[in-house]
């Protein structure tokens, strides 16, 4: 993208004035860098999004964007449903509620250093991925209709993780007005066998090392420490998700909102039956993807206790991309409830905003910006700033530079895990041909788009993480 082609109004912070059917204007934050490596295709997208109805302040983009399917990834808009506001599926994203939740080990790294390889086989065996992978648990009809209605808090009740974690993630682990009846059975028969999965993709588990620290007061309030341990898994609402998605695309296509930009931001109004519909499918699969952590989190931790017992496993945030949130923010001066769509793109309360549980309402909510096997991950702090400037929103990960199908024809999964081995990082996969597609060169900088966060006043950064296992689909 030609930066020459914006409106600069700030170092990071470059705007696309509203022209033509833009209701409001395109806002991208990023260094000048990141702008350039941007394909034109996100401000295509930024300018579709702009011309929905009852969108408010801005069409935003985060310093990770890159081309999606309709939002960019890295996109964020605020509807209105008082004046028309509408949900689209491609606002959201087919993998509903990825996300990515980092746990302490209360270990330092020199205590693995006679277990690596036990560890990464004991991950590798324990918490199944893959393309198609399938876990231990089967769901009949009535679990399934309680999974996705209890999301984390029916995880716990099962017996897979512990009631603590609750306070850790976002709505206390369950989303509110789930409406299982409006998930087709397709969906549910793709889930029956998934629960505990990783999935393939740009999904992980990692065990990583706190490399550098940033600013030693929110590092102390997170619990985080030079060279200590964490686990860091990345994955969302699997074949469920997809399934939601698809169902309600075709719809939205047929039944949805006109006259729209693009075809794939197909739409509904917020407050149509259609609207309502996706709204409790979409809060299902939310459940679902946050069960799935949950469950992993288990295995991971019964994988610990077998191999390093003297592990102890706390969850220090699970956050969530490829969301719509009702969340109130001002708007010209007056709080309104708007409907937040954020693909790949994840919250970042400040300090003291009262969705915070209580131990974090000094530091503000623990932003993770996840990296690609043999990059850095990155630990931020919300900002009260980023309320103001994007609805509270913060980016998700690097964003990719290239494609699937390109980064094979420049990388050999087999070389990348050789590669890998020899920096010290332990690569356990099922696909050497997933490891091509996700090898580090294929994406962003993520150590800029994370400066770039903080330079913008998105989000803090509080520490460098370095992986030292991972486990790919």
């Amino acid at each position: 993208m030609d930066p020459e082609s914006l409106e600069r109004h700030g170092e990071f912070e470059w705007w696309i004035p509203a022209a033509g059917e833009m209701r409001v204007p395109g806002i991208i934050y990023a260094d000048r860098k990141l702008i350039e490596e941007m394909d034109e295709k996100v401000r295509e997208q930024v300018v579709h999004v702009a011309a929905l109805p009852g969108i408010q302040r801005a069409s935003y983009a985060m310093p990770d964007a890159h081309w999606g399917y309709g939002f960019p990834i890295g996109g964020v808009a605020a509807f209105d449903p008082a004046e028309g506001g509408v949900i689209s599926a491609g606002g959201v994203g087919f993998d509903i509620s990825c996300g990515v939740r980092t746990l302490h080990t209360k270990l330092d790294a020199s205590a693995l250093e006679a277990s690596k390889e036990e560890l990464a086989d004991a991950l590798f065996y324990s918490v199944p991925a893959g393309v198609g992978s399938t876990g231990a648990i089967r769901l009949g009809a009535d679990e399934m209709e309680e999974m996705l209605r209890g999301g984390a808090q029916w995880a716990v009740t099962r017996g897979f993780g512990i009631r603590a974690d609750l306070e850790r993630i976002e709505e206390g682990g369950r989303a509110a007005d789930a409406r299982p009846e409006c998930v087709s059975a397709e969906a549910k028969k793709r889930q029956a066998h998934e629960m505990g999965t990783l999935g393939s993709g740009n999904h992980y588990l990692e065990i990583q090392r706190v490399a550098e620290i940033f600013d030693r007061e929110l590092a102390a309030d997170f619990g985080l420490r030079q060279d200590a341990l964490v686990v860091s898994i990345h994955c969302g609402s699997r074949g469920m998700g997809h399934q939601v998605g698809t169902d309600y695309l075709k719809r939205m296509v047929v039944e949805g909102y006109r006259p729209i930009p693009d075809r794939e931001l197909a739409c509904a109004p917020i407050q149509s039956e259609l609207g309502r519909q996706y709204l409790g499918a979409m809060r299902a699969a939310t459940n679902c993807a946050l069960a799935n952590r949950e469950i992993i989190t288990h295995l991971v931790r019964e994988a610990f206790g077998r191999v390093l017992p003297a592990a102890e496993l706390t969850l220090l945030y699970d956050v969530s991309h490829n969301t719509c949130k009702i969340e109130r923010h001002p708007v010209d001066g007056e709080a309104r409830e708007l409907f937040v769509h954020r693909k790949g793109a994840t919250r970042s309360f400040g300090p003291g905003h009262p969705d915070l549980p209580p131990s974090l309402q000094r530091a503000g909510q623990p932003v993770l910006i996840g990296g690609t096997m043999g990059t850095e991950s990155y630990i931020l702090a919300g900002t009260g700033e980023s309320e103001g400037l994007a609805f509270s929103s913060a980016c998700h990960g690097a964003g990719r530079s290239m494609s699937r199908t390109q980064a094979t024809r420049h990388w050999r999964g087999r070389q990348v895990v050789e590669e890998l081995r020899e920096q010290g990082v332990l690569v356990r996969t099922r696909s050497y041909r997933g490891v091509a597609e996700e090898a580090p060169g294929a994406y962003k900088d993520v150590s800029a788009v994370a400066a770039a966060a903080e330079h913008a006043h998105l989000a803090r950064r509080v520490a460098r993480l370095v992986p030292v296992i991972c486990v790919k689909g």
